[in-house]
């Protein structure tokens, strides 16, 4: 049985404004129709497998399982790690889960935010590295270069296995300068290192076992108390706070002596900045790729996106422009790699621009905070057919709604009352109070608060669908 593990962490810095701290790029339609995460379970078409199993951080839960609905794609679960402790961790969780089911699968380690434009041999490559790991061989997935690419880690195969279908792992190596880079792909020993893997459950956790004993006895720890909601399996926060930081690279593949790669040659791409994102899409006959409303005047070999407003450009060659509600970014190609710079400054002025974009989605719906000062915001407020926000008060601000379209349930203290278009309500700060869309069409309403304070930690909850009550995220 092949289980596929879909890692779908990441902290949203390489691609912003775009990608966000609370909205990673996996969850971004970067190429066709589908998010990065939705055309990873896609990918997988034509392989018999069983439903993925993926790991992500809690706070991407909602966005996850919604994407996964979207897609009519089945899940095995979603684990949630409470704090990112890197892959090798995360790994051992899917591994532990799988063999408390009964089982022994082979696990079909992948990330969620990676571009492979050849399914077909992406599906090849896979079938071929299957009878290797029943062999309990650890299976690294080797990408055949097309360039001497700096941005990549590079694996050097040693001798050919005797099936024929891949090679022993003579050793890992950092990413390289571009001379070493050249050096590497003139050899055509060197594949980078796509950070894909596949191994039987077992043979990954005695590995584990040995060579990273602390990662393993950590993780044992987190899953002595797991708790089931709907989809979602939650671990032990403390056991996994304690576990070491450590990448399956580090943790086991550079000390296993069973470690082989078997080469792909699927157009793949991990979509590290917006240079990359340009070298791999379509590009009309001036070199450019356009996404959204946007108009090029003498413009080349540029990448501009535009999500909200029309972008206009003239005379700009090897550029990237990315326009969002809320920020905009102007950078030349050869620059992309600094927008973590503006990421980190950001974070330092405590500006929220890096952490969540202006809309936000919600497992009820989604917001927009369309105005602010000092003392109020105003958000346009969404809510799904049947969802309901969560029974609620705030200690500093009041709040007043106006239903847009749709019908609204609202509990007002100890009233229930329901509202239609044009009709409002007014919320007195420490007032208890709800939010329901009891119809068949989605509820838009403007809310207005007022107050000393609007942060969004300003909630205390009663009761919620969504298992929030202990914590204090928006809504």
């Amino acid at each position: 049985m092949l289980l596929p593990v879909i890692m779908a962490g990441g902290s949203g810095s390489r691609l912003w404004p775009l990608s966000r701290q609370q909205f990673p790029k996996q969850f971004l339609t970067l190429l066709g129709d589908h998010s990065m995460l939705q055309t990873t379970a896609n990918r997988l078409t034509g392989i018999s497998h069983s439903p993925a199993l993926v790991i992500c951080n809690e706070e991407h839960r909602f966005s996850v399982a919604e994407q996964f609905r979207l897609n009519n794609t089945p899940n095995s679960g979603i684990v949630l790690e409470p704090v990112g402790r890197n892959t090798a961790p995360a790994i051992a969780l899917a591994a532990m889960l799988a063999i408390r089911n009964g089982d022994d699968p082979l696990l079909l380690v992948l990330a969620a935010d990676h571009v492979i434009k050849d399914q077909v041999a992406f599906c090849q490559a896979v079938t071929n590295a299957m009878p290797l790991a029943e062999q309990n061989q650890l299976v690294t997935f080797g990408i055949v270069p097309t360039a001497p690419e700096t941005g990549y880690g590079y694996i050097q195969r040693g001798d050919a296995l005797a099936s024929g279908l891949g090679f022993d792992v003579a050793q890992f190596v950092e990413k390289p300068n571009l001379t070493t880079a050249q050096d590497y792909i003139a050899t055509g020993q060197y594949y980078w290192n796509s950070g894909m893997f596949m191994f039987k459950a077992s043979t990954y956790l005695q590995e584990l076992k040995i060579h990273s004993p602390a990662i393993f006895a950590a993780c044992e720890a987190a899953l002595v108390d797991v708790t089931h909601d709907a989809d979602f399996i939650r671990i032990n926060k403390a056991s996994f706070e304690a576990c070491p930081d450590d990448s399956i690279d580090y943790a086991v593949m550079e000390k296993t002596q069973h470690a082989v790669v078997v080469p792909m040659d699927c157009g793949w791409s991990d979509v590290g900045s917006w240079s990359a994102l340009w070298e791999i899409d379509d590009k009309d006959a001036q070199g450019n790729v356009f996404k959204g409303d946007v108009i090029g005047i003498n413009t080349r070999n540029s990448y501009v996106n535009a999500s909200e407003k029309l972008v206009t450009t003239i005379g700009l060659d090897d550029v990237v422009v990315v326009e969002t509600k809320d920020a905009i970014l102007v950078a030349k190609q050869s620059e992309v790699q600094q927008v973590k710079q503006v990421v980190e400054q950001l974070k330092a002025e405590q500006r929220s621009e890096w952490q969540h974009h202006r809309e936000v989605y919600r497992p009820w719906g989604k917001y927009d905070s369309i105005d602010n000062g000092g003392r109020f915001q105003v958000k346009r407020i969404t809510v799904k057919p049947g969802a309901k926000l969560s029974v609620q008060m705030h200690h500093h601000r009041a709040e007043h709604w106006i239903v847009v379209s749709g019908t609204a349930k609202v509990t007002n203290g100890d009233k229930d009352i329901l509202l239609t278009e044009n009709q409002s309500t007014y919320i007195p700060v420490g007032v208890v109070h709800a939010l329901e869309n009891p119809g068949k069409v989605d509820l838009e309403l403007i809310e207005v608060q007022s107050g000393s304070y609007l942060g969004e930690d300003d909630i205390v909850r009663f009761e919620d669908r969504y298992g929030r009550v202990a914590t204090s995220e928006a809504k």
